[in-house]
C-alpha cells in the first residue's frame, strides 16, 4: 500500500504527519510503526502521532511515573491492560493509561491504526519496554 492509500484507510487521521519509519524503537514493535513528534523536548508534555501498518504492534511496556494518553485518530487497533481482555479502538476513543500499568497498542491484523500518543509529565518519568 502506498501513502496515499494509506492516507484515505486512516481519514481523518491524516491530517497529522506519518513521520519517519520508526527506526529508533524498532526492536520493540512488531511489524513497521511511524513516528511523527508533534510537540518539541522543551514544550513540557510529549506528544506524538503514531501509525502502525496492519497487524503492527508495541511490546508490552510499562510508563513508570507518569502515564500515557491515546486519542485514537484512525483505523482499527487494539489496547490491552496486563490481565485483563484486549479492548478494540476505533477512531473517537481515548484510553487512559495510568502509571505502572503493564500494556501493548497496536494495529488489526487487517487495517492500519494510528493515534496522537501523550505523555503525562511527571518529574522521573521513563518508559520501560518489555
Amino acid at each position: 500500500m502506498d501513502a496515499n492509500e494509506m492516507s484515505e484507510s486512516l481519514g481523518p487521521a491524516a491530517v497529522f504527519p506519518l513521520g519517519a519509519e520508526n527506526d529508533a524503537y524498532a526492536a520493540y514493535f512488531t511489524g513497521q510503526s511511524y513516528l511523527a513528534p508533534l510537540t518539541g523536548p522543551d514544550d513540557g508534555v510529549g506528544v506524538s502521532n503514531v501509525t502502525f501498518e496492519p497487524g503492527c504492534r508495541n511490546n508490552w511496556h510499562v510508563h513508570h511515573g507518569g502515564g500515557q494518553i491515546l486519542l485514537v485518530t484512525g483505523g482499527h487497533g487494539f489496547y490491552q491492560a496486563w490481565g485483563e481482555p484486549a479492548r478494540e479502538l476505533k477512531p473517537g476513543d481515548v484510553v487512559s493509561i495510568p502509571p505502572e500499568v503493564k500494556h501493548w497498542h497496536g494495529a488489526a491484523p487487517d487495517s492500519w491504526f494510528a493515534h496522537v500518543a501523550i505523555a503525562v509529565p511527571a518529574e522521573g518519568a521513563s518508559n520501560e519496554c518489555l
